[in-house]
């Protein structure tokens, strides 16, 4: 999948107006572009009124065919600031081939400053936009914008949500026809909620037909400005002589909604446990995080810098797919932390240690856009680098490192949270529809809602006993900061990294030991990170001056918790008996898709196995867990949603006879 142009080619007329070179077409209006967009899609779709009768905790979708400027999303946030409850929420979700720069974008939205309120919001957001599913967290966590980077029909395909209200807002029908297909009109009907709404600025009678034709109720409407009719519509119904869409299977289906209170338990202090616990607190739950030790991020997520790395695929794997997703999800969520001190985005420079790299490395430069990853040649490198190198390699220019521990605590500190430290949880009972987290005869909390965020620990409990986990012993070595070794101006990695300094130290490593349960530090281990940042550059070592015995540096050693696929486990659990007992004639036939639902332990959730990649899959999967658990828009692909699911190891087990 070659990006050939991922981001919209513009020229600017007198007034300071965008035009699309690609479409050779307005983004709005000359005059009246706010009024149309308020007129056409704010008052067509009633917003003003169904905003102020959300009720508590609920939520309004709307769904958009073009974010272009981002000017419809601007007006429908804003109104909702100034009109919903203070709880309600909105997750607005558009799609959009040739997403605009941010310097584009800061230059279009200074034309309207009555939007500065949510528009300074959405660029201090607005990083790491790259193509598939982009989730941007605005409004103090009230409001969820959802941007689809690609091909509209192919987005939309993927998508797995109820839209209330849609925006159809592409390029005119005769600029951009690929916008106003019957096709496309069937994901739109797909998506639509009971009674959802729609309208466009647009009178085309193929284009009101073809709407009827999918199961809108269109109407003309008289306009606005320089349109004598828009359409406006409302959802009845997919059509019984529409091509069955394909049905989730009863295993992946979302489990039914918690109708109790709005309180959860999160069991691990990580990642994974402090991004769960903020997702559901952004979303009014009370959370009550329990971590086992004396403080948060005391184990694997205890690492002083990790890397925020991107190790890709050039044809678009699923785990590729979400990567990118989570990367732009963690580089916004660091805008919040401290630069410097917390994290740095100084850059990630791969080298290309040997010919297979390289080859691999080429591939990638030709898959992706420059903005997210480019070749350099080896003086290129170096010169970014600060250090002597041997090879060239890839540069991914928004990476960096990351200090875990300040990630964590900053996802805790929200006030719906509770931390309780010292709280090692040794059983779950399910009692009167509330899980009991217990030490033993003692119960430490309870809620209707449990997400199991441990590692490995979650094969603790019967219902996770069976997840695939494994445990890989890694170990860091720090070096102190020397003046020659400040010249270190980005995270370089081969077969090991070095990372720039961090308060005057130096994260170097890391070892993967399958067969070792100790998390004592080792010279071994020590020596092992020392050859490996001699692979990068044998100059590094130089600069280091005469602290490089083994047996005298301090570090820090961990256990990575992974799956077999490399994905995470992310998700709703099943009984593991019932489970086994209800689909058991998958053991015979495959293909067989029971209509069975699927025997969920209600409440009960997992969010393990990410590996070495945690920083990038851990945030963005305490969303999808969210959204599993408040019947949201999936902020993924459904197909990576299912590939996350903690069923599909019962699901092989089943087919392969096990």
């Amino acid at each position: 999948m070659t990006i050939e142009m991922p981001n919209a080619q513009l020229d600017w007329d007198d007034q300071g107006r965008p035009h699309s070179r690609v479409f050779d077409d307005v983004y709005f209006s000359d005059t009246t572009g706010l009024e149309e967009t308020r007129y056409v899609f704010i008052e067509q779709n009633a917003l003003k009124e169904r905003f102020a009768a959300l009720r508590a905790n609920g939520q309004m979708v709307i769904g958009e065919t073009g974010f272009g400027t981002g000017l419809n999303f601007l007006c429908a946030w804003q109104l909702f600031e100034q009109t919903a409850q203070p709880d309600a929420r909105l997750h607005f979700i558009s799609v959009e081939k040739y997403p605009l720069t941010r310097d584009d974008l800061h230059r279009a939205l200074a034309l309207w400053p009555q939007l500065s309120d949510v528009s300074e919001q959405l660029l201090a957001a607005y990083f790491a936009i790259h193509p598939g599913f982009q989730t941007l967290t605005l409004g103090n966590g009230r409001v969820t914008l959802t941007l689809l980077i690609g091909d509209v029909l192919e987005q939309l395909s993927q998508l797995d949500a109820q839209v209330d209200a849609w925006f159809l807002d592409g390029f005119a029908p005769a600029k951009n026809p690929a916008m106003w297909t019957p096709e496309l009109f069937a994901q739109l009907a797909r998506l639509a909620a009971p009674d959802a709404t729609i309208s466009t600025f647009t009178s085309t009678g193929w284009v009101r037909r073809a709407l009827n034709d999918a199961g809108f109720k269109m109407r003309r409407t008289p306009g606005i400005g320089h349109k004598w009719e828009i359409l406006r519509g409302t959802f009845l119904g997919v059509p019984e002589q529409a091509l069955a869409t394909s049905a989730v299977k009863p295993w992946y289906a979302r489990p039914p909604q918690p109708t109790t209170e709005r309180k959860a338990l999160v069991i691990g202090g990580g990642l994974s446990g402090c991004a769960s616990a903020n997702s559901l607190a952004r979303r009014g739950w009370q959370v009550v995080l329990l971590e086992r030790h004396e403080r948060l991020a005391k184990e694997a997520s205890g690492n002083p810098q990790g890397v925020l790395y991107l190790k890709l695929s050039a044809h678009g794997t699923t785990l590729s797919q979400m990567i990118v997703s989570g990367f732009g999800y963690t580089r916004r969520l660091l805008e919040h932390l401290q630069r410097g001190r917390d994290w740095d985005d100084c850059g990630v420079l791969q080298l290309g240690f040997n010919a297979k790299e390289a080859q691999r490395q080429a591939q990638l430069a030709g898959a992706f856009a420059p903005a997210l990853v480019h070749v350099l040649d080896q003086p290129q490198a170096q010169a970014l680098a600060g250090i002597e190198l041997a090879q060239g390699g890839l540069f991914y220019p928004e990476g960096g490192w990351v200090h875990p521990p300040a990630l964590c605590q900053y996802q805790a500190m929200h006030p719906n949270i509770q931390v309780l430290t010292h709280h090692d949880v040794l059983q779950l009972n399910n009692v009167d529809n509330q899980w009991q987290a217990c030490d033993g005869e003692r119960v430490l909390a309870s809620a209707p809602v449990v997400i199991l965020a441990g590692a490995a620990e979650v094969k603790r409990f019967p219902a996770s006993s069976g997840l695939p986990l494994k445990r890989i012993r890694g170990q860091i070595t720090q070096l102190v900061q020397t003046e020659h070794s400040a010249v270190l101006n980005t995270v370089v990695c081969a077969e090991g990294y070095v990372a720039p300094g961090r308060l005057g130290e130096h994260t170097l490593g890391a070892s993967f030991d399958f067969h070792n349960d100790d998390l004592t530090t080792t010279p071994a281990g020590h020596q092992g990170n020392l050859d490996l940042m001699h692979e990068i550059s044998p100059q590094l070592s130089s600069l280091f001056g005469e602290q490089l015995d083994p047996a005298q540096l301090q570090g820090w050693a961990a256990f990575r918790c992974t799956s077999p696929d490399y994905l995470p486990i992310v998700g709703p659990l099943s009984d593991p008996e019932a489970f086994a007992s209800t689909y058991a004639v998958l053991r015979k036939d495959a293909r067989q898709v029971p209509d069975t639902p699927c025997p969920w332990l209600h409440g009960l959730y997992v969010n393990s196995g990410h590996g070495s990649r945690g920083l990038i899959t851990a945030p963005l999967s305490g969303e999808m867990l969210a959204a599993w658990i408040n019947n949201e828009p999936l902020p993924v692909p459904r197909a990576i949603a299912e590939a996350c699911h903690p069923n599909r190891f019962a699901l092989r087990a089943l087919i392969k006879g096990l």
